[in-house]
């Protein structure tokens, strides 16, 4: 296998390039799915997959795909994929970094002349982050038969729009039927959004699966009533509920080894002097085990019962179990890491990736890089010029390792 070698100038004056699209005054990024930002960024990203002769095609929820030809037209592709969508406090590497590095290694193979003898697929998945069309990796999902199109289409946002007119509005529905674009592999390049290896001073993690999450609203209903006149003892605070049960759930989750986060938080008809009669807030529960998921899960709704009876209406909107990822793709990571002698740990990821729905239909594995005090989700995020190009040589290095194999 040739000794090829990615630019990590390159690489690094892309995601600095492509950080002005949905660009914030504080550094950060706020590209929501299929927001004129987005349009913005595809527009971006299409033209460049081009312009190193890759054909791109895009399925009907909006994922796109840039095929490289390889001399074996007939071979399934491997694929490399993350997502160029973000939070609405959002970074410049969160899944961006997966799908730029992916360009890098297209640039470094293109500028070579070197042709793979199976086809590779570079992939932007619609609406990872699941920020402003819930649930989160919706497109992945969609393609690996989770969900189906109406299901996305019919997501609405907080102002209403759905998923279907958002993506019309932008223009990319596209013609390519729903999981007719099929893999031999997926590679997934991503920063750890934790502080393990950099608390620990590796450069590489191999992620060998994905932890356990469940999302849920909860809405409880109390009483309005005047915050001047109502006594303490007469009173059905449903916010108080709210916050008695945010507490106790993130008490279970530290006996049982899991994590419990409420990131959203609603008062109906909210002012400042009147008793919130009505709240709703979400609930994400998260295990590296199905079965101490199920456990943490029973708790949470055993308080809630004790805590508001009947006022409490407890929705799931969304169930994801552990995920373990494919023995050889993970061997081709270890030798491509090998092979750039960068130091290893292999590690199981808290946060959901497109992966975890990819690995339902083709091998799939992840690879970590640090970020700076594990920060992601956060303008603030941040890895260096050197974390990122070693992340892109060891992709690079993993999906030609693959590669070699599967030709045998």
């Amino acid at each position: 296998m040739q000794n090829l070698t990615i630019d990590g100038d390159r690489l690094w004056q892309t995601i600095m390039e492509t950080a002005a699209f949905g660009a914030t005054s504080d550094g950060g990024i706020r590209r929501l799915t299929l927001s004129q930002e987005d349009k913005q960024m595809r527009d971006w990203f299409r033209a460049q997959c081009e312009a190193l002769g890759c054909t791109v095609t895009v399925d009907t929820v909006g994922n796109m795909f840039a095929l490289r030809p390889g001399r074996n037209a007939d071979a399934l592709p491997i694929a490399i994929g993350s997502h160029l969508d973000t939070q609405p406090t959002g970074g410049k590497f969160d899944g961006i970094l997966g799908v730029l590095a992916g360009l890098e290694v297209f640039r470094a193979l293109h500028a070579t002349g070197y042709e793979t003898e199976q086809p590779l697929v570079l992939v932007n998945w619609t609406n990872e982050e699941g920020s402003r069309f819930a649930p989160a990796m919706l497109g992945s999902g969609v393609h690996a038969g989770v969900f189906d199109r109406d299901f996305a289409d019919s997501r609405t946002d907080i102002d209403g729009v759905s998923f279907g007119q958002a993506i019309d509005e932008i223009g990319y529905r596209g013609q390519t039927p729903i999981g007719s674009t099929r893999f031999a592999a997926m590679f997934e390049l991503h920063i750890e959004q934790g502080p393990i290896l950099e608390r620990e001073g590796i450069d590489i993690g191999i992620v060998t699966g994905v932890q356990a999450m469940r999302w849920y609203d909860l809405t409880i209903t109390g009483q309005e009533a005047h915050a001047g006149s109502t006594p303490m003892d007469m009173r059905h605070d449903a916010l108080v509920d709210a916050a008695k049960i945010l507490l106790a759930a993130q008490e279970a989750a530290r006996e049982l080894g899991g994590l419990a986060t409420t990131g959203q938080l609603a008062i109906a008809s909210p002012s400042r002097n009147v008793i919130p009669g009505r709240v709703t807030i979400s609930l994400d529960l998260r295990h590296e085990h199905d079965e101490e998921l199920e456990r943490l899960e029973g708790e949470v709704v055993s308080f809630i019962e004790q805590c508001c009876g009947d006022r409490a209406e407890l929705r799931t909107i969304w169930n994801s179990p552990a995920v373990r990822f494919d023995p050889s793709c993970l061997d081709a990571i270890r030798a491509g890491a090998h092979q750039s002698g960068v130091s290893t740990r292999e590690i199981v990821s808290g946060a959901g990736h497109d992966s975890v729905y990819v690995s339902k239909v083709t091998p799939t594995a992840m690879i970590f890089v640090p970020c700076k005090d594990g920060l992601s989700h956060n303008p603030a995020e941040s890895a260096t010029q050197s974390q990122c190009a070693q992340g892109a040589q060891v992709l690079m290095n993993a999906i030609l390792s693959y590669a070699s194999v599967e030709i045998r």
